[in-house]
C-alpha cells in the first residue's frame, strides 16, 4: 500500500467502524479516512486534570478518582440506580437512568479504584454525575483532552474521539511535493505535522502556518489539474477556420449601437482562436448588459461563415430562444437556423436531427437538448455555453471533446465573480472580461422602500405605464406559503389584476413553454404593461421597452441575485427605476446589502461584497452547482495564497515539472478522477 492510499481507504477498514457505523459516517459525507481528517473539532473537553470531591465545581465537565462503596438499587420501577462513591474528601452518587444491574456491577465493581468524568450536579447535599460514560479502572483511558464534533444522531463524541485518535496515530509521512522556497514560506511544516496540529484541541480556532499550508495544499491541487486540462487541450492540433470580416461587419451595421472598445477586445481574442490551430477553451465574462451575447453570435456568424456548425446551448428555454430570436433578426435568413429543447414535439425533433446530419442547419439553439446522445452534427465547429457556472471542469471537458478535435468551445457568464473566483472555477480555460456598458446605457437608479408603502409604488407604476414604460415584479415564491412569509407571485398577480385588469400578466417556472411564450410574447408586444413574476426573468430576458423592476422580500435574495435581477431593466436608453421592496425590522446585514446595491452598479465589486457577507459557496448557487468547493480554503480570506498558488503553477509550468512529483497531492484531494480522464 502506497503512502496515500491509507488515507483514501475507506472507513470500514477502521477499527470500530462497523456497517451501521459506517452509515452513520456516511451522512455526513465521510467515506473515506481522508474525508475524516476534514470534519474539524468545535470545542474541547479538558478531562486530564483530576480534583478532589470537594473542589468539584458544580455545572462543569471534571475527573474525579473515586473508591465504588455501596450499591443502591431500588425495587420500585422507573427510579434511577445509585452507586456511592468516596474519596479522602467527601462523597459523590453516580447515577444511572435505564441501566441494567449487571451492567452497573461490571463497571463499577465495589471497592475498585476508579477514575470517572461527567458533568458535575449536586442533590441532596452531595455531588453526583448522571449517567457517566467516562469511567474506567486505567485513569489514563480517562484522563485526555477530548475533541467536541459536530455529528449526526447515533454518533456520540466518545466514539468519535477514539476513531480520530487511532486515525491521526496511522497518519504516514508523504513524500513532500512543495518545492523548498514555497515550504520556508509555512515554516518548513510538513503536511502531516500540519494536520496533526490542526487537529490538537489547543489550536481550536487558531490560524497558523499549519492551517496556511493545508488551504495552499487545496488551492494548488485545483490549480494543477486546471493546468494540465489546459495543456491537454491545446496540445491537440484543429483545423483553423478561414473567414473574413465582411460578414460580421454587415451584422454590425444592422445594430443599432456601435460596440465599445471591450467588446471589440473580446471579439478580437475570439477570431484569434478560431483562426488558430489551438482549440478554443474561453471564458467570455461580463457585467449584465455589457453586450456579451453579440459577441457571441458574431463569433457563431464566423464559424458559419468558415463551413462550420454550432450548438449554442443556453440554461432555460426562456434564454436559449432569446437568442434564436436575435439570430433570427440579426441574420434576416441569410443562414438557416433552429431550435431545439426537450419540449420540441416529435415530428419536428426528426427534422431538425435530420437537417443536422445533412448540415442544413448552421447554428442549433437550445438547452442541453441539443447535445443528447442521438444528435449528430455534420460539421460541428464551436459550442458556445451561456450561464453555465454549473457546469464542472469535467463537463466541459466532455462538451470538449464531444465535439471532435475540431470544435472549439465559448463558456459565457454574467456572473461577474472575483478574480481569485474565476481561476478556481473557470481555471482551466482562458478568459476575456468586458466591463464596460455600451454608451446608450443609463445607470439604473435604484431605491427601497418597506412594503407598507405599497400604494405608493403603485402610483409610481401608473405614472410609468402612463408614460409609455413597462414593468417587471418579482416575488419569490410562486404560490403563497404559510411558513415563508414572502410575498407569492400568484398572490400579488391576484391583487395587481383587480387595479391593471387585463394589463398584467404571470410568468413562473411552473407554466409550460406554450404558456410562457405566450406571456413573454404579450409583453414583448406590449399587450400588457406588468409582468408578475418569479425569478426565472434573472438571467437574459431582454425587454428595451422595460424600464422599471420592483423586487418583493428583496432583503431575501443575495446581492449578486439582485443585481441580475435589476440587469433585466436598463437595457434601452431610457431612464431606468429598480425598486427594493422590504419588511420592517431589517437586520443590520440586510440593510447593509441593500445600501450596496443602491449606492454601487458595478457586478464585479457587488460580487466581492456579496462573497464577504455570504461566502463564496453560496453565491448564485455555486455550492449546489457540483463545482469545485473547497474544505478549508476560501476566496475572498485566502486571496494571498490563491495568488501565491497561481504563481506557483505557473513556474511548474514553465519549468516543465512532472506532474507525477505531485500524485499524492491530486490523488489525496480528489482530482484523481479528472487527471484519469485528460491525461
Amino acid at each position: 500500500m502506497s503512502s496515500y492510499e491509507y488515507l483514501l481507504s475507506d472507513i470500514s477498514t477502521i477499527k470500530g467502524i462497523g456497517t451501521k457505523i459506517g452509515k452513520l459516517f456516511r451522512k455526513k459525507n465521510i467515506n473515506t479516512i481522508f474525508d475524516l481528517l476534514w470534519n474539524l473539532p468545535r470545542d474541547f473537553v479538558d478531562r486530564s486534570n483530576v480534583y478532589p470531591i470537594n473542589e468539584l465545581q458544580v455545572g462543569k465537565i471534571q475527573t474525579v478518582t473515586v473508591v465504588v462503596k455501596k450499591y443502591n438499587f431500588p425495587r420500585i420501577r422507573n427510579l434511577p440506580n445509585k452507586v456511592i462513591c468516596e474519596d479522602e474528601t467527601g462523597k459523590l452518587d453516580c447515577i444511572f437512568f435505564n441501566s441494567y444491574e449487571g451492567y452497573i456491577r461490571k463497571i463499577l465493581p465495589l471497592n475498585a479504584k476508579v477514575t470517572i468524568s461527567g458533568k458535575i450536579g449536586y442533590y441532596n447535599k452531595k455531588y453526583q454525575i448522571t449517567n457517566p460514560t467516562h469511567l474506567s479502572e486505567d485513569p489514563n483511558s480517562v484522563k485526555k483532552i477530548d475533541k467536541s464534533y459536530s455529528l449526526t444522531e447515533g454518533l456520540n463524541n466518545k466514539l468519535y474521539n477514539k476513531i480520530i485518535q487511532e486515525v491521526l496515530k496511522n497518519i504516514p509521512n508523504l513524500d513532500e511535493w512543495l518545492d523548498k522556497e514555497t515550504l520556508k514560506k509555512f515554516d518548513n511544516i510538513s503536511w502531516k505535522k500540519a494536520v496533526l496540529e490542526l487537529h490538537d484541541p489547543n489550536n481550536i480556532n487558531k490560524k497558523g502556518n499549519f492551517l496556511k499550508r493545508l488551504i495552499f495544499d487545496e488551492i494548488l491541487s485545483t490549480f494543477l489539474i486546471n493546468s494540465k486540462i489546459r495543456k491537454t487541450i491545446k496540445k491537440f492540433k484543429k483545423e483553423k477556420k478561414i473567414f473574413n470580416d465582411d460578414f460580421s461587419n454587415n451584422i454590425k451595421k444592422e445594430l443599432s449601437y456601435e460596440l465599445t472598445s471591450d467588446q471589440k477586445n473580446a471579439l478580437n481574442e475570439i477570431n484569434n482562436d478560431l483562426k488558430s490551430e489551438e482549440k478554443m477553451f474561453r471564458l467570455l465574462q461580463g457585467d449584465v448588459g455589457s453586450g456579451k451575447t453579440i459577441i457571441a453570435l458574431i463569433s457563431c456568424f464566423n464559424v458559419v461563415n468558415s463551413g462550420y456548425q454550432v450548438a449554442f446551448m443556453a440554461p432555460t428555454e426562456i434564454l436559449a430562444y432569446q437568442h434564436y430570436k436575435l439570430a433570427q433578426s440579426l441574420l434576416k435568413d441569410k443562414i438557416k437556423i433552429d431550435f431545439l429543447t426537450s419540449k420540441t414535439d416529435y415530428t419536428e425533433r426528426k427534422k431538425i436531427i435530420k437537417d443536422l446530419e445533412a448540415n442544413k442547419i448552421k447554428i442549433l439553439f437550445g438547452t442541453h437538448s441539443v447535445f443528447q446522445e442521438k444528435i449528430n452534427y455534420n460539421k460541428l465547429g464551436l459550442i458556445v455555453i451561456d450561464e453555465q457556472h454549473k457546469f464542472g471542469v469535467k463537463q466541459r471537458k466532455k462538451l470538449s471533446d464531444k465535439g471532435g478535435k475540431n470544435c472549439d468551445v465559448l463558456v459565457m457568464s454574467a456572473t461577474p465573480i472575483p478574480r481569485t473566483m474565476i481561476m478556481t472555477i473557470f481555471g482551466d480555460m482562458d478568459v476575456t472580461i468586458i466591463k464596460q456598458k455600451p454608451k446608450n446605457r443609463k445607470p439604473v437608479k435604484t431605491y427601497s422602500k418597506v412594503d407598507t408603502k405599497l400604494s405608493e409604488i403603485i402610483d409610481f407604476t401608473k405614472k410609468q405605464i402612463k408614460k409609455g414604460n413597462q414593468i417587471f415584479w418579482v416575488c419569490p415564491l410562486i404560490e403563497e406559503s404559510k411558513k415563508v412569509d414572502h410575498q407569492s407571485a400568484v398572490q400579488r398577480y391576484n391583487g395587481l389584476q383587480k387595479i391593471f385588469k387585463d394589463r398584467a400578466g404571470l410568468l413562473h417556472g411552473s407554466l409550460d413553454k406554450v404558456d410562457k411564450d405566450k406571456i413573454l410574447n404579450k409583453f414583448l408586444n406590449r399587450k400588457i404593461d406588468i409582468l408578475i413574476s418569479t425569478t426565472v426573468i434573472e438571467v437574459g430576458i431582454d425587454f428595451p421597452n422595460a424600464n422599471v423592476i420592483i423586487i418583493e422580500n428583496s432583503n431575501k435574495f443575495g446581492l449578486s441575485q439582485l443585481h441580475q435581477l435589476r440587469g433585466r431593466v436598463g437595457r434601452g436608453n431610457k431612464e431606468s427605476f429598480c425598486i427594493l421592496m422590504f419588511k420592517k425590522n431589517l437586520s443590520k446585514n440586510a440593510r447593509k446589502r441593500i445600501n450596496i446595491l443602491k449606492e454601487n452598479n458595478d457586478g464585479f465589486k457587488i460580487s466581492q461584497e456579496d462573497m464577504k457577507l455570504r461566502g463564496y459557496g453560496d453565491l448564485l448557487g455555486f455550492k449546489q452547482s457540483g463545482v469545485q468547493s473547497f474544505r478549508l480554503a476560501d476566496p475572498v480570506l485566502n486571496e494571498d495564497l490563491f495568488i501565491l498558488a497561481e504563481k506557483e503553477t505557473k513556474r511548474i509550468e514553465r519549468d516543465n515539472i512532472n506532474l507525477n512529483k505531485f500524485q499524492s497531492l491530486l490523488k489525496l484531494y480528489d482530482r484523481a478522477d479528472i487527471l484519469n480522464d485528460i491525461v
